[in-house]
C-alpha cells in the first residue's frame, strides 16, 4: 500500500516526541514492502529550534542513523491535495497541524465519496498523541473529523474522550511503541557521560516541576547519585538548582542516542506530565517504552496503567511518594540480581506486545476492519457548527 503521513516533522525530535514513534512506524511500513511519504511543513516549530540551536549538523546525524527514511515539506500556498489523495491508499493525519490541513483532506475525503469518484479513493485517519483533548479541547473543536474513517488514540482513556463527545464514529487504542531497530541493549561507552542515575525528558511548561522536584532532585541529592539530565527548555534558575543540587545538566540529546546513555547508567525514571497522572490515565508516552527496550531498569512516580500494559514490581517499580522512590532506587542500585530480574521482564514484555512492528500489525489490521464499515457521507446542509 501507498501511505502518506502527515506529521510535525519526521527530521526533528527537539521537544518533539511523536517522532520517536513516527520513525518506528515509517521503518516498519518499508521494511513489509509498503511505499511511506511522510510530509512535513516548512517552518515547522521543532525544526526550527533544533536548527537554531544545533544547525544543520543535527539533521545530517538524523539522516545518518535512518539512512532510508526522508520527509518533504509543504506549505498551503504549494500542497497539491487532490494530487496526494490520487498517490496514495491511505492518509495519516497527527492531530499537531493546522486546521486548513486536517479540515481539507477531510473535506477532500467527504467530496470524493459523495460524488462517487472511487479513482481517487483513500482511508483517512487521525492520529491524537497529546493531551489536548483535556488542556485545549477548543483545538479539536476547529477539525471536522466526522469527515475522518477514524481515530487512532494512543491510549483508551483518549479514546473515551473522543466517543463521549461525539467527535467521531470509529475510534482505535493505538498506543505508542519502542523502536527496536533502535532502542536496544548496548554496551557501556567510557567516551560518554557515565553514571548512577540518568533522567531523559523536557522541562516544557513546568507542568511536572512539583513531581521532578519530589521523584528526581531531592532522592538523587539525598542518595548523592551521581545523575545526568538531558532534555530542553529548562529555565535558568532550574538549571542553577540543579547545579547546586549536583545534577549534571547535558542539555539535548538526539533520541537515537538515548540508548547509548542508558547503557551507561544503572536506572532511569518515569516522571508523567500531570494530565497523563491525573486526568488521562493509562497513557504511559513513549519513554517508558524506550527505557525498558534498552534494559535499563526503570522506576515511575505515580501513575495508573489502567490497561495493563505493564506489570508494576515486575516491569518496573511504582513510586507512590518520594520516600518511596528514594527506597526504589536505593535497592535497584546495592541488589544486581532484582536490577537484573526486572531489566530481563520488562525487555520481555515489550518484545512480546510493544515494538512498533506490533503497532504496524494493529495498524492493518484496522485498515481491514475499515473495508467492512460504512463512512456516512456528511452533507452540507448536514454540516456542524464547531465552538
Amino acid at each position: 500500500m501507498k501511505f502518506s503521513l502527515f506529521y510535525h516533522s519526521l527530521e526533528s525530535d527537539w521537544n518533539h516526541g511523536s517522532a520517536h514513534f513516527l520513525r518506528g512506524v515509517v521503518s516498519e511500513l518499508l521494511a513489509l514492502g509498503h511505499q511511506v511519504q511522510v510530509y512535513e511543513p516548512e517552518n515547522s516549530w521543532s525544526r526550527e529550534n533544533l536548527l537554531s540551536d544545533h544547525g544543520t549538523a543535527a539533521l545530517n546525524a538524523f539522516y545518518d542513523a535512518y539512512p532510508n527514511l526522508s520527509s518533504r515539506t509543504y506549505s498551503a500556498a504549494n500542497l497539491d491535495m487532490e494530487r496526494v489523495a490520487a498517490d496514495s491508499d491511505v492518509v495519516l493525519v497527527h492531530e499537531w497541524n493546522e486546521p486548513w490541513l486536517v479540515n481539507g483532506f477531510g473535506e477532500l475525503r467527504n467530496h470524493l465519496q459523495a460524488g462517487g469518484n472511487h479513482d481517487l479513493d483513500f482511508r483517512l485517519l487521525f492520529h491524537d498523541t497529546h493531551h489536548r483533548a483535556i488542556s485545549d479541547p477548543s483545538w479539536l473543536y476547529r477539525f471536522r473529523l466526522d469527515y475522518y474513517d477514524g481515530v487512532l488514540a494512543f491510549g483508551e482513556a483518549l479514546a473515551d474522550l473522543y466517543r463521549k463527545n461525539g467527535w467521531t464514529q470509529n475510534v482505535w487504542t493505538w498506543h505508542e511503541a519502542a523502536d527496536t531497530r533502535v532502542f536496544y541493549p548496548r554496551e557501556p561507552n567510557p567516551e560518554l557521560p557515565v553514571g548512577d542515575l540518568v533522567w531523559v525528558g523536557n522541562w516544557g511548561d513546568g507542568e511536572r516541576a512539583a513531581e521532578l522536584n519530589e521523584f528526581f532532585f531531592k532522592p538523587a541529592e539525598e542518595l548523592r547519585l551521581h545523575s545526568h539530565v538531558y532534555g530542553v527548555r529548562y529555565p535558568r534558575e532550574i538549571l542553577q538548582k540543579l547545579a547546586l543540587q549536583g545534577i549534571h545538566y547535558c542539555g539535548w540529546l538526539p533520541n537515537f542516542r538515548v540508548p547509548e546513555i542508558f547503557a551507561n547508567h544503572r536506572v532511569t525514571l518515569h516522571v508523567p506530565r500531570c494530565h497523563y497522572s491525573a486526568s488521562l490515565p493509562g497513557i504511559p508516552t513513549i519513554r517508558p517504552f524506550e527505557a525498558m527496550a534498552c534494559g535499563i531498569p526503570l522506576v515511575s512516580s505515580p501513575w495508573e496503567d489502567t490497561e495493563g500494559l505493564f506489570t508494576a514490581g515486575m516491569d518496573y517499580q511504582l513510586a507512590r511518594d518520594g520516600e518511596e522512590m528514594r527506597k526504589h532506587l536505593y535497592t535497584l542500585l546495592h541488589d544486581g540480581d532484582l536490577a537484573l530480574a526486572q531489566t530481563e521482564q520488562a525487555l520481555s514484555t515489550i518484545r512480546k506486545h510493544h515494538t512498533c512492528a506490533h503497532r504496524v500489525e494493529q495498524l492493518l489490521n484496522i485498515l481491514e476492519q475499515l473495508d467492512h464499515i460504512h463512512i456516512p457521507v456528511t452533507h452540507a446542509e448536514e454540516v456542524r457548527l464547531h465552538a
